[in-house]
C-alpha cells in the first residue's frame, strides 16, 4: 500500500480514494471510502489506455459480473460499478474492504507458507474453482498478485485472464495483447483449455506459496515451454504431505489431474473455514494485516485543498530509492541473456518509467501524504470453534463472510513469448475484401505511454524479470497467440474483419490457434457459459472425495431461446419433463440429452406416469397423454368436455396423486336469479356466485372418480389444496393460506385446519384444527395416522383423529420450521435458520442436526432424500447440501454460478431437486446438474 499518485483518479463514484492498494497489468487497485456511510472499499480501475479498447471494456465488465455471480465464500461481494456516465478513462468495479496481503507480498514478509497455511489457501482457491467448473466453465483467473491472505482465509480477486495477466498493451486498431505468466502444457500443445487447466495453475500457485518459486523457471528462458510440457516439477522443497497432490495437479495430461472438489476435500475435509477457525497466518503475517487494517482505518479523506496540494508535492517529489539509478533501454532491444541477470529479481529494471514493485510506504519522499498507524493496533482474532449442544460437534465445510515490506521477484511467469513477425505476415485475412489485422505483440516490452504506468505490471510479474525471447522473428521462445472467446457486444454483430481487429489474445508458446470454448468448457465470464449439448455424450465421472459436489453425471442447459422453465417432474426414472409457457419437453435422464419439445404442454405441471407407456401432463385448458418418445399427444380431454356440466370450469394446481389417481380443485361462476318481488316492489339482480369442487380423477381410465363441493376461494375463487397424508380410508387436506377468504381467516381465529376426506366417495369426513399452528404453518402426516406441524418455534406432533398433542422438538430462536420428510423410522426436519436435522417419528427424539452453513432469510430449505434413502439433500436460494441421511454428516455442497439469463443477468431462484436410483437432478432456473449419490 503507498500513497496516492499525481495521475491517480481521486473519486469513484460515491467512493473516494484514500491509497494505492497494489497495482496490475491491466488494472490498478486502490483502497476508497464513501464519505456517506464511511464504507471501506477495495476499487479496481482499469488502466485507462486499455479502458479506451472496445475489446477491453467488454471483457473487463464480463468478469465483474463473474465476481458478482461468485459472491460470497472466498469471494467479496461487489458493492459498485462504475458506468460510462464515469467517463471511458474510469472503468471500475468496488468490492468491500478485507484487510488482507497479497500472496507475493506475504511471501517476502514471512517466506513459504507453513502446511496448515497451505491447505487453507489451497482448499479455499479449489473450492471456488468448483464452484466454476460445476457451471461448466473456466476460471482463467490465478496467479499469486490475484491471491489474498486475509485473517480468516484466503480471499480471490480476479475472475478471467485480465485480472491474471502479466502484461496488457493496447495495439492499432482495438487489438488487445495480454501475456499470462502461467501456462499450461495443454496450451503448450495448441490444445484447448478446459476445467483441468485451472488445477495445472492451482499446482504452481500451491507450489510457489511453498517454496517461494515456480517449479519450471529453473534453466534458460528460451527452453521455458519446453519445461512445463516436458519436464516434472522440481517440489522438492514442498512439504512431504502436499508433494503428492501438487505433483497431480500438475501432470501433463489433463485426464490425470484431479478435480477442484478432490482437491479441497484432500486439502481440508472440513472445508477452508473449518480448518481456519481460531486463525491461519503465522505471527508475522497476522500482525501485518492487523498493521494494515489499522492503517486504512486511520487513512482520512482530504479535503479538496489538501488532494491539490499533494498532487502538487508528488510532482515535486523526488523518486524513490528504488528507481533512482534506473537506467532506460530501448524498447526494441532484446532481453538480457538469463546468466547475465542479477540473482536478486528485484534489482531488474523495465523499460523507461516502469515499477518493479509497488512502491512501499517506508521508501515515500518525505513530503508525501502519512499514511498514519495508531500506536495500538489491533491483534487478530479467530473464530471461536463452538460446538451444537449434546447433538455432536458441527464442524463446518464452508464459511460465509462478508502494509509491509516488499516481496522478493523470485516467483517468474512458467514463459512470456511473442508472435514471430513472419506468422504474422502470413495470418489468414479476416475477410476476403480485408487484409488481416495485426496480432503481433511486441518482443520486448513497449515503452509506457504515461509516466507511471507499468504493462508488465507490478510484482510478482516486473516487465524486466519475465523470460523474453529475441526481438528478432523467430527468436528462440516465441510462438502464436492464442484467443478466448469475448463477451457478446451491446451493438450489432460486426463485420468479420472488425471482430479480428478486436481479438482479445493471449501470448503463448503454441503450436497452433487455440480457441479457449469452443467445446464443453467455456471462460467464465464471457457472458456464454458451455453445457453438456444434446449432440456430445455426456462426460465419465471422475473420482472426487467428500466435502465437495461429485462430477456430475451431465448437465443439461435449457435453450436461453425459449422462455424459463415453469414445473419440471421425473417420468418413470427415464425423462425429465419440463414445461414452460411456450412447451413441454423431454431430457433422458440418462444422457442429459434432450429428445424432444411440444407446444401442446405448454405451461402444463406434473409428469406423471399413466399407465407404463403415456406421460400425463395438466395443462391450463386440457388434460394431455404424451408418447415418451416423441411427445406426441396420444390422448386429449378438454376440461369443457370432460365437465360439460361445468361449464367455464378453471382447473387450480394438482393437489397430490397416488397410483392413478390424481387430487385437484376447480371452480366456475354460475348465475343466480334474484327471487321474484313481492307486489309492488322492484325486481332484485341477478348474482354472480362461485362454486367450487375437489375431484379425484383416474389418469389410466380417463375418467372422473368423484367430485364434492367445497368452499370456494379468495378471487377468483379456486381454492389452493395440497394433500398432506393418505391413508387407507382417507386423504388429509390442508388449503393454502393465500387462497383463504377473508371471512375464513377471521372465523379460524388465527388457525389453520386440515380436513378428511373418504378416499372412495369424496365426503368430507371432518374438519380439524391443532394446537396453535396457523394456516401458513408447515403440515405432514403419516400412514399411520400421525400428523406433524410447526407451531410456533416448534415442532409439534399430533394423533390425526384426536388433535391429541404426541411430542414437541424445539426449534432454533427466532426461526420456523418447513415442511419435514417422513422416511421410515425418521423425520427429516427443515427450519429457516438453515438448519436440517433428524427425528424419531415414535419419541420425538432428536437424532441430529446440522446447519447448511447459508446465511440469509426467506423459507426454510426444502428437502429430497435419494432412492436409497441415505442421502439428505437440502436447497433453497443460495445453495444445495447434501447429508448422510442416519447421521447427518455433511457430505457437499454445491452452488451454480454460472447461472445467467438471456442477456446475462444474474439468476437467483431457488434450487430445486429431484431422485431418482442412484441420482440426483438439481436445478436452477434454465441448468440441470445430475449428480451421482448413495
Amino acid at each position: 500500500m503507498e500513497a496516492l499518485r499525481q495521475d491517480d483518479p481521486r473519486r469513484f463514484g460515491r467512493f473516494t480514494a484514500l491509497a494505492r492498494f497494489d497495482e496490475g497489468a491491466s488494472a490498478v487497485r486502490y483502497v476508497a471510502r464513501d464519505i456517506a456511510s464511511g464504507e471501506t472499499a477495495l476499487i479496481t480501475a482499469a488502466r485507462p489506455e486499455l479502458a479506451a479498447v472496445p475489446v477491453f471494456s467488454r471483457r473487463f465488465q464480463a468478469e465483474a459480473r463473474t465476481a458478482e455471480r461468485l459472491a460470497g465464500g472466498w469471494v467479496t461481494p461487489p458493492l459498485d460499478t462504475g458506468d460510462s456516465a464515469d467517463g471511458a478513462e474510469l472503468l471500475w468495479t468496488a468490492a468491500g474492504y478485507v484487510p488482507a496481503l497479497p500472496l507475493a507480498e506475504a511471501i517476502g514478509i514471512a517466506g513459504p507458507l507453513p502446511e496448515r497455511a497451505l491447505r487453507i489457501l489451497g482448499a479455499g482457491i479449489a473450492e471456488i474453482l468448483s464452484r466454476v467448473h460445476a457451471a461448466g466453465s473456466v476460471l482463467q483467473g490465478l496467479a499469486p498478485g490475484t491471491v489474498l491472505l486475509a485473517a480468516d482465509g484466503p480471499r480471490l480477486t480476479a475472475f478471467g485472464p485480465l485480472g491474471a495477466a502479466a502484461s496488457a498493451e493496447a495495439g492499432p486498431g482495438g487489438q488487445l495483447s495480454v501475456r499470462l505468466g502461467y501456462l499450461t502444457p495443454e496450451q503448450i500443445e495448441g490444445k484447448e483449455v478446459s476445467a483441468a487447466s485451472d488445477l495445472f495453475v492451482l499446482g504452481l500457485l500451491l507450489a510457489y506459496a511453498a517454496t517461494g518459486t515456480t517449479p519450471f523457471t529453473e534453466g534458460p528462458a528460451e527452453e521455458a515451454t519446453r519445461r512445463i510440457a516436458e519436464d516434472e516439477p522440481e517440489l522438492g522443497s514442498v512439504p512431504e504431505e502436499l508433494r503428492e497432490l501438487i505433483a497431480n495437479c500438475l501432470a501433463k495430461d489433463p485426464d490425470q489431474r484431479p478435480t477442484a472438489g478432490t482437491v479441497a476435500a484432500e486439502l481440508a475435509l472440513e472445508g477452508a473455514a473449518g480448518l481456519a477457525r481460531g486463525g491461519w497466518l503465522p505471527e508475522p503475517l497476522a500482525a501485518a494485516v492487523a498493521d494494515q487494517e489499522a492503517r486504512v482505518l486511520a487513512l482520512e479523506v482530504p479535503e479538496e485543498g489538501d488532494a491539490e496540494a499533494a498532487e502538487a508535492d508528488q510532482a515535486d517529489a523526488p523518486a524513490a530509492p528504488e528507481d533512482a539509478g534506473a537506467k532506460p533501454r530501448q524498447a526494441d532491444a532484446p532481453a538480457a541473456p538469463e546468466d547475465a541477470r542479477p540473482e536478486d529479481p528485484r534489482t531488474l529494471r523495465g523499460p523507461e518509467g516502469a515499477r518493479t514493485a509497488p512502491e512501499p510506504v517506508d521508501a515515500r519522499p518525505a513530503d508525501a501524504p502519512a499514511l498514519r498507524k495508531p500506536a495500538d493496533a489491533p491483534a487478530p482474532s479467530g473464530n471461536a470453534d463452538t460446538g451444537n449442544g449434546d447433538i455432536g460437534e458441527d464442524r463446518g465445510t464452508t464459511r460465509f463472510l462478508n502494509t509491509g515490506p516488499r516481496p522478493p521477484q523470485n516467483d517468474r511467469p512458467t514463459t512470456q513469448l511473442a508472435l514471430p513477425h513472419e506468422l504474422t505476415a502470413s495470418a489468414p485475412a479476416a475477410h476476403p475484401a480485408q487484409p488481416a489485422a495485426p496480432l503481433a505483440l511486441p518482443a520486448a516490452p513497449v515503452t509506457p505511454q504515461q509516466p507511471g504506468h507499468t504493462h508488465g505490471g507490478p510484482a510478482p510479474y516486473p516487465a524486466a524479470a519475465l523470460p523474453a525471447g529475441p526481438a528478432g522473428p523467430g527468436g528462440p521462445g516465441q510462438g502464436p497467440m492464442v484467443s478466448l472467446p469475448l463477451p457478446p457486444a451491446p451493438a450489432p454483430a460486426p463485420d468479420p474483419a472488425a471482430s479480428r481487429r478486436t481479438l482479445l489474445t493471449i501470448a503463448a508458446a503454441a503450436v497452433g490457434g487455440l480457441i479457449v470454448g469452443g467445446g464443453s468448457v467455456a471462460a467464465l465470464g464471457s457472458g456464454d457459459t458451455a453445457r453438456a449439448t444434446d449432440d456430445k455424450p455426456a462426460p465419465k465421472p471422475r473420482r472426487t472425495l467428500p466435502g465437495q459436489a461429485p462430477e456430475p453425471r451431465w448437465i443439461y442447459a435449457h435453450p436461453a431461446s425459449e422462455s424459463s422453465p415453469l414445473t419440471t417432474a421425473l417420468w418413470q426414472d427415464k425423462l425429465l419433463v419440463v414445461t414452460s409457457e411456450s412447451q413441454a419437453s423431454a431430457v433422458d435422464l440418462r444422457t442429459g440429452k434432450r429428445l424432444w419439445q411440444r407446444a401442446d404442454g405448454a405451461k402444463g405441471q406434473a409428469a406423471l406416469a399413466a399407465g407404463a407407456d403415456l406421460v400425463f401432463v395438466a395443462s391450463p385448458t386440457e388434460f394431455l397423454w404424451l408418447s415418451p418418445k416423441n411427445g406426441k399427444v396420444v390422448h386429449r380431454v378438454r376440461y369443457t368436455e370432460a365437465f360439460d356440466d361445468l361449464p367455464g370450469l378453471t382447473v387450480g394446481r394438482l393437489a397430490g396423486s397416488s397410483g392413478p389417481v390424481i387430487w385437484f380443485t376447480g371452480s366456475h361462476t354460475v348465475t343466480v336469479k334474484a327471487p321474484k318481488p313481492k307486489k309492488g316492489k322492484k325486481k332484485g339482480k341477478d348474482k354472480e356466485v362461485v362454486e367450487a369442487y375437489f375431484f379425484a380423477y383416474d389418469i389410466v381410465q380417463r375418467k372422473e372418480v368423484w367430485r364434492t363441493p367445497v368452499p370456494a376461494g379468495r378471487a377468483p375463487g379456486t381454492p389452493a389444496y395440497r394433500v398432506v397424508a393418505e391413508r387407507s380410508a382417507d386423504i388429509l387436506v390442508r388449503q393454502d393460506a393465500a387462497s383463504l377468504t377473508a371471512a375464513e381467516v377471521k372465523k379460524a381465529k388465527g388457525k389453520g385446519s386440515v380436513r378428511s376426506f373418504d378416499q372412495k366417495t369424496g365426503k368430507l369426513l371432518w374438519t380439524r384444527q391443532y394446537g396453535a399452528a396457523s394456516p401458513e404453518a408447515a403440515t405432514t402426516g403419516d400412514e399411520d395416522g400421525t400428523l406433524y406441524a410447526a407451531v410456533g418455534q416448534d415442532l409439534q406432533a399430533f394423533e390425526a383423529d384426536t388433535t391429541k398433542p404426541l411430542w414437541r422438538v424445539e426449534g432454533s430462536a427466532g426461526s420456523v420450521f418447513g415442511t419435514p420428510l417422513i422416511a421410515g423410522p425418521l423425520i427429516h426436519t427443515t427450519e429457516r435458520s438453515r438448519l436440517v436435522g433428524a427425528v424419531e417419528r415414535e419419541s420425538g427424539r432428536l437424532v441430529w442436526r446440522r446447519s447448511t452453513e447459508v446465511p440469509g432469510t426467506g423459507p426454510a430449505p426444502s428437502l429430497t432424500l435419494s432412492g436409497s434413502e441415505k442421502t439428505l439433500i437440502a436447497s433453497d436460494a443460495i445453495q444445495v447440501t447434501a447429508f448422510s441421511a442416519a447421521d447427518g454428516e455433511r457430505l457437499w455442497k454445491f452452488q451454480d454460478i454460472g447461472s445467467a439469463g438471456p442477456k446475462g443477468e444474474t439468476v437467483s431462484a431457488w434450487y430445486r431437486t429431484l431422485a431418482f436410483g442412484e441420482t440426483v437432478v438439481v436445478q436452477r432456473d434454465r441448468s440441470f446438474y445430475a449428480f451421482p449419490v448413495a
